[in-house]
């Protein structure tokens, strides 16, 4: 994680039993499910549409995640979502997942978001009023 990142968000949410996998704790590929939700969430808790209706929106052109500890379920995982300064068009975001009562960093993952004009397919510049949430402290 870059030193000058800036926690943005945080959320929990409940691990369900169908995000197991037959070695039973939480498949690798639900962790970028947590992260995205995550993302999600923040951005539509700060009044931003996350729709195929918008014309720009933001899209994940690399992503990644270290495991450092299985999640079992019965479990909440709690998501820590950081970003670093933005640039034109794009923002480098990380995430730390725990598991609720327990200090313990599970996983971190890393995604570099860029907004993309949907009719072009190219990258458009962060609307303005994204650009503000990166100011404003986490929720």
């Amino acid at each position: 994680m870059s030193p000058n990142a800036q926690l943005i968000y945080t959320t929990r949410m409940p691990v369900r039993w169908g995000d197991m996998d037959a070695y039973g704790h939480v498949n690798n590929t639900v962790y970028f499910r947590y992260f995205e939700q995550t993302r999600v969430e923040w951005l539509e808790q700060m009044g931003s549409r996350v729709s195929p209706d918008e014309a720009v929106g933001p899209v994940i052109i690399n992503a990644s995640c270290t495991f450092l500890a299985p999640v079992n379920y019965p479990a909440t995982v709690v998501i820590k979502m950081y970003a670093g300064e933005p640039g034109r068009s794009s923002v480098m975001t990380w995430y730390e997942l725990f598991i609720e009562g327990d200090e313990r960093l599970y996983a971190e993952g890393a995604a570099k978001t860029v907004w993309m004009d949907m009719r072009t397919g190219k990258s458009a510049p962060i609307p303005a009023d994204v650009r503000a949430l990166f100011d404003q402290p986490a929720a």
